[in-house]
């Protein structure tokens, strides 16, 4: 049936209390809660409980989540169920079970129905947190491929997109969980990643499971016992926190690579500060190479006609810039992207970090160490702005016809013009223009030129900062000439989240 029948069966079950609506969707879904639940907690009781308290919360939102999706064009059911279901076995999990849950891992693969590929044994403890990092529609395009075997015109058409849009979704998403997998020490292609969930992310759910969970959800949980109960609860007031009904509960993300920075930071401190600067007139990549390597963070002595922030194989120079602009190269993200939850200190700082590895990290480290002040990626759902290719073929946005590594950038007021780089190039300078997040909807993969002109002029304000003043003709220039539109959207992001070190 297509995605959309789900929603039909949903607005059935709220608009007139339909428990055969609802019964045949907990039928159609169960084995997807269920085994997500299970290869969360490991633990077979512990996941008939979380699917029953899924299934509640379904049946108590069922109103909500109708009109609401009226508004998402053809958002998956079983995106928001599995998000859902995370987020309540995190909870379960946070009360009962944190310390068992590696032990519990081994149970859960011992219950699996069908032949175990190398692979799952290793990616299956990690699949859950790769996907939690996953943004909202890559998931729900995993989910949908390979928990629920659609194919590719099927994927396309629940999340309102192509069949070839879908391919290109899918095969991003793999390569994020690939990468997220090497990291962790497991070592694979994405074919066989893809193979692997394919046959042992879902099994069966116990028999009597369903008509349990249906009439126990179809009562919106009155006669749910009290542990469950108190599992509702918990998810809900999760859910009620973050504003979002796709809520993740996310494992803290590791920023910094505390032994090898405090090591380095130690190594770089007979570096007296002044012998560094002193061989620093402007923001030059050959001076930096040849002053002595430090990390280096100062209230600016140079005036705004010399700002400026420049680098080369890792290394970081920046002259009179304010500090969301020292946090966005300490982690490696737009200005737009930094989210202080704490104030942060005024002026301007120059600051370096030209040591010969670690030079993020280091410069993390030393805005601990001086301010107090410290950072985590987080995702949040935020104002952003979707970039998507509206024309085609557009004359100023093309293959690029340099040879490789022959990669040119020129900035000007009202002109940018780039060789050789991929789309997120353009993404980079979007997002430093505009000041939002930027999202990549446009499925271009490749490298190209690019060339883009329109009516601008920079204004100074009394600090020594300038903005532009035309940042419509930039958009309308981005359309007419290269094809790409921005579209308002409010969806999950990452942001670097910046607060008070404990």
């Amino acid at each position: 049936m297509p995605e959309s029948d789900d929603i039909v069966l949903l607005r059935q079950y709220a608009e007139s209390h339909s428990e055969s609506a609802f019964a045949t969707l907990i039928e159609r879904h169960l084995n997807l809660v269920y085994s997500v639940a299970l290869r969360s907690v490991g633990h077979s009781h512990a996941a008939e409980e979380i699917a029953q308290a899924v299934f509640i919360i379904l049946a108590r939102k069922a109103k909500s989540l109708t009109s609401g999706w009226q508004r998402r064009l053809a958002a998956p059911l079983s995106g928001w169920l599995y998000q859902t279901t995370r987020l309540t076995a995190a909870n379960w999990l946070r009360g009962e079970i944190r310390r068992q849950r590696r032990e519990q891992e081994a149970y859960m693969q011992s219950a699996l129905n069908e032949p175990v590929p190398e692979v799952w044994p290793q990616i299956a403890p990690l699949l859950d947190d790769a996907l939690g990092r996953l943004g909202e529609r890559d998931r729900d395009a995993i989910v949908l491929r390979f928990f629920e075997n659609k194919n590719l015109r099927e994927v396309g058409a629940a999340l309102g997109a192509s069949e070839d849009a879908a391919k290109m979704r899918v095969n991003r998403a793999l390569e994020k969980l690939r990468k997220f997998f090497t990291k962790r020490g497991v070592s694979s292609t994405a074919a066989i990643i893809a193979g692997a969930i394919s046959a042992n992310s879902v099994q069966a759910a116990p028999v009597a499971l369903a008509k349990a969970v249906s009439a126990v959800a179809t009562a919106k949980g009155a006669a749910a016992s009290a542990s469950t109960a108190t599992l509702i609860k918990g998810a809900l007031k999760i859910m009620a926190l973050t504003k979002a009904k796709t809520a993740i509960v996310a494992g803290v993300v590791v920023l910094l690579a505390a032994g090898t920075t405090s090591i380095t930071v130690k190594e770089i401190k007979h570096h007296r500060e002044e012998s560094v600067w002193s061989h620093i007139t402007r923001c030059d990549l050959k001076q930096m190479d040849s002053a002595p390597p430090t990390v280096s963070i100062r209230p600016t002595r140079y005036n705004s006609q010399v700002a400026g922030a420049a680098g080369s194989a890792g290394k970081i120079l920046a002259l009179h810039q304010p500090f969301d602009v020292l946090l966005a190269r300490a982690y490696d993200v737009s200005p737009c992207r930094i989210l202080p939850l704490t104030s942060l200190p005024q002026g301007d700082f120059d600051f370096i970090a030209n040591i010969p590895q670690n030079q993020k990290e280091a410069l993390q480290e030393l805005i601990r160490q001086k301010f107090g002040i410290t950072a985590r990626r987080e995702t949040r759902e935020t104002d952003v702005l979707l970039l998507t290719v509206k024309r085609p073929g557009a004359p100023g946005l093309k293959p690029t016809s340099a040879k490789a590594g022959n990669s040119f950038s020129s900035d000007q007021v009202g002109h940018w013009r780039r060789t050789d780089g991929p789309i997120d190039y353009l993404i980079y300078d979007l997002q430093y223009y505009l000041q939002v997040p930027i999202i990549d909807r446009t499925g271009l993969t490749g490298r190209f030129d690019v060339d883009l002109t329109w009516d601008d002029e920079k204004k100074w304000d009394d600090t020594g900062h300038y903005s532009f003043t035309n940042p419509d003709g930039l958009k309308e220039a981005l359309l007419d000439q290269l094809g790409l539109e921005l579209v308002p959207s409010y969806e999950p992001t990452e942001m670097v989240v910046v607060e008070k070190a404990k």
